[in-house]
């Protein structure tokens, strides 16, 4: 699997062969022939792989946080931005393996599928916060646009690397969650002691 990142990092989607799979892990061309028996095989694991990366990560992360909305919210969107799983190379191999999702529905769902509890957590904490601060918003329709939101953050630090950095898009998470929930949050991001009175 890393071995595939790196090569969808390095060469992008089309590129790509198992021999190159198989030759950056030191492994026999015919062991990943055999095992895959194709490309496609190969970069659905590959999916697979980096999407339950990525959901133990965030689940992690919500486990540890304190269990008021504001802490669960900020440790549910700030997981896109560990280290362990925002990295140029893996931002690199799953923008590779998204964009031929058009052309290959089986990429497409096993991505939006995958993703699915997570969407729906955030989603979940939304409507927790709304009910808990009063707000006026669509709570769908918040979670959906900090989804996009976060994929957007993840596509300039793909494009941009070094230049773009963690630091900045984390300011933009922490500036974003005090302005959609100002009763959860302190304007520097962190989260407020919240009391159902106030609002």
């Amino acid at each position: 699997m890393n071995a595939t990142i790196d090569s969808l990092a390095k060469r992008g989607y089309a590129a790509t062969t198992l021999a190159d799979v198989a030759d950056g892990a030191g492994l026999s061309r015919g062991i990943v022939n055999f095992h895959f028996t194709s490309k496609d095989n190969l970069l659905s694991e590959t999916i697979k792989y980096l999407q339950d990366e990525y959901t133990a990560n965030w689940l992690a992360m919500v486990e540890k946080a304190k269990a008021d909305t504001a802490s669960q919210l900020l440790a549910l969107v700030t997981a896109d931005l560990d280290r362990k799983i925002c990295t140029h190379r893996k931002l690199a191999a799953w923008f590779a393996l998204i964009t031929e999702a058009k052309s290959r529905p089986t990429y497409q769902k096993l991505a939006w599928e995958r993703d699915e509890k997570y969407r729906t957590t955030l989603a979940s904490m939304c409507t927790r916060a709304k009910e808990e601060g009063g707000y006026g918003f669509d709570a769908q329709s918040t979670a959906d646009a900090i989804y996009a939101m976060q994929e957007g953050l993840w596509l300039r630090m793909m494009l941009f690397g070094k230049n773009y950095k963690r630091e900045t898009a984390l300011k933009v998470v922490l500036d974003t969650l005090c302005t959609i929930f100002p009763k959860h949050f302190a304007a520097d991001g962190t989260p407020s002691k919240f009391h159902a009175e106030d609002s």
